[in-house]
Order: C-alpha cells, then structure tokens, then sequence
C-alpha cells in the first residue's frame, strides 16, 4: 500500500506560481510511475504531468507543457509539480497518484490516490 498526501495549494494571481507536494509513505515510490491529475467543479478529472521511475521520462497535457513541471526526489519519497504562469482555467483540486504503466496518461492506470489539494487561480 502507498498512501500519499499532496500540499502546497491555496490561492494565487493569474501568472503566478505555486509548487504542489507529494509526500508518499508506506512503501517507497521508486518502483512507480507518478502522476498529477486535476478535476475542476462539474468537470471529470483529467490528466497533467506524470513521470518515470527515475525520473528520465516526463509528459504532459497540452495545456499545461511549457508551462507546469513535474520532479520527483525518490530518495524523499515526494514527488512535485511546479506551476508558472498559473491561469483562471487552471482552477481545479490537483491529485498525485501512483500506478505501474509507464507514461500512462489514463486514470484507470493508477492504484494509489492522495486526497487532493485545491488550486485557486483567480483573474
């Protein structure tokens, strides 16, 4: 079991930045593929970054490459996304998850769930 738990939301400027945490526990997160979802009010949860075991393979939804970053520390088991250039439309509770198919973009891909941390972006 993985149980993981995301931080560094709350409420920011359109164009500015923000930089969410995941801090995993349970087992160690290097054996998994990591990945950040989003789900804005009345909308499914859709697919943002997610990164390789160690690191060397990253992808990105279209909305947001070139401007989120994801990073993982495996020795800190934590996994983070950095946000630039926030915008109103990225408004939404961002989840971490963990799973076993490599660059899987799908949610059905991923086991593990944290609770979500909300990302207000206001214009």
């Amino acid at each position: 079991q993985v149980q993981l738990v995301e931080s560094g939301g709350g409420l920011v400027q359109a164009g500015g930045s923000l930089r969410l945490s995941c801090a995993a526990s349970g087992r160690s997160i290097s054996s998994y593929q990591m990945g950040w979802f989003r789900q804005a009010p009345g909308k499914e949860r859709e697919f943002v970054a997610t990164i390789s075991w160690t690191g060397g393979t990253t992808t990105y939804a279209d909305s947001v490459r070139g401007r989120f970053t994801i990073s993982r520390d495996n020795a800190k088991n934590t996994v983070f996304l950095q946000m630039n250039s926030l915008k109103p439309e990225d408004t939404a509770v961002y989840y971490c998850a963990a799973g076993v198919v490599y660059r899987s973009t799908t949610t059905n891909s991923y086991t593990y769930w944290g609770q979500g941390t909300q990302v207000t972006v206001s214009s």
